[in-house]
């Protein structure tokens, strides 16, 4: 290695543990390749990413500024050497890489590469990605230094470490897609059972007014009247819909404020009266806002639609540097007991794994014919 052994070690675990902090996968990308090209000391680094059409998915380049890079044009494909490595799986270790017979040359604005060391990033039998390094920053003697078989094997090391990230880093986004996945059909459930029986009342109701335009004008005005209040009724509720599939209304307003529109909304959508208040809360770490946020509307969701409640009140309010939501009310209650053998019901499981998930606890105190309180506390950032 170019470096000593204990200044060696302590690069890789630098390395290592800089690509375990991220969960993005474009972060992780750019980790890994940085983190190559200071560890061998290279003046290059990239990796590809590549996809089903002879192309590349994804392209990250280190060692090249942004105006180099846009100079240089649109993402290569998948040839010469770079391909080499992606089917055959394999490394590769050049002097000079424009010499070797499967070079086919570079865009005019590409830097000029020589010595060359690349290897397959890969998950068993399947190759995630292409990560190679170029132009070893020492002093080149006659025919050159270049990489050595020390360097090949560290970067092996770093690229069987990568291969953990990249697979980690996918698997949370494909968990984070199918959470909205379920979001999105838990709402189409809600949207089918609030908004199409308003509209199957309003159908009704506009036909009765109908039959009694002729016979019984001001019955048919008051049927009319109700008419209006069913649509208004139903626009409430999509808008209600409309604001839980925007949580990025969170990077915007802030939780507080995001809580307070969202239950304005639900105050006018249903019969009940919801209210809110929030006492002192500062900033939270964007996950823990958005699973208050979450639990705070399966919260409302249960009492709006099960409890048969007259009132929901829902308060935010600073405890220890952190913050506690509490959602009560004084619908029909159930028995805490039953319900957590029942697994899944009301959602409980759910805002608790969502509450955990990010340090906080959640309590639930009922009682039949008592109402729900739902306490939610999370920790300060």
């Amino acid at each position: 290695m170019s470096h000593g052994p204990r200044s060696g070690l302590a690069a890789v675990s630098s390395a290592l543990l800089a690509m375990s902090r991220h969960l993005e996968v474009r972060d992780v990308l750019k980790t890994i390749v940085a983190s190559a090209r200071e560890l061998l000391d290279a003046q290059y680094a990239a990796l590809g990413v590549p996809d089903d059409h002879g192309g590349f998915a994804q392209f990250v380049v280190d060692g090249v500024s942004e105006e180099q890079w846009k100079a240089i044009g649109p993402l290569p494909r998948q040839h010469g050497i770079l391909a080499a490595m992606l089917h055959e799986a394999r490394s590769e270790r050049l002097a000079d890489v424009r010499k070797d017979p499967r070079f086919e040359g570079w865009p005019k604005a590409h830097p000029d590469l020589i010595d060359f060391l690349g290897l397959p990033i890969r998950d068993g039998e399947e190759v995630l990605g292409a990560l190679f390094l170029a132009n070893k920053n020492c002093r080149k003697s006659e025919g050159g230094c270049g990489f050595t078989q020390d360097d090949e094997e560290l970067l092996g090391i770093l690229a069987q470490h990568a291969a953990i990230a990249l697979t980690n880093a996918r698997l949370y986004e494909r968990s984070r897609e199918l959470t909205i996945a379920e979001e999105r059909s838990r709402l189409a459930h809600e949207l089918h059972d609030a908004v199409s029986q308003k509209l199957f009342s309003l159908r009704l109701t506009a036909q009765a007014a109908a039959r009694l335009v002729d016979r019984d004008p001001s019955r048919a005005k008051g049927e009319l009247q109700q008419v209006a209040a069913l649509a208004a009724e139903a626009a409430d509720e999509l808008r209600a819909a409309v604001v839980e599939l925007r949580p990025a209304a969170l990077d915007e307003d802030g939780l507080v404020a995001t809580l307070r529109t969202q239950i304005q909304v639900l105050d006018r959508a249903h019969s009940a009266r919801v209210t809110f208040s929030g006492h002192g809360v500062k900033a939270l770490p964007a996950s823990q806002e958005e699973a208050v946020l979450r639990v705070a509307q399966e919260a409302l969701h249960n009492a709006l639609r099960h409890s048969g409640a007259e009132h929901v009140d829902v308060t935010l309010e600073r405890r220890d540097g952190g913050a506690v939501l509490r959602v009560t009310d004084d619908g029909s209650g159930f028995d805490p007991q039953t319900v957590r053998r029942a697994g899944r019901h009301l959602g409980l499981v759910s805002m608790r794994d969502r509450a955990s998930g990010v340090g906080g606890s959640l309590t639930v105190e009922s009682a039949p014919g008592k109402g729900t309180t739902i306490e939610m506390e999370v920790p300060g950032g």
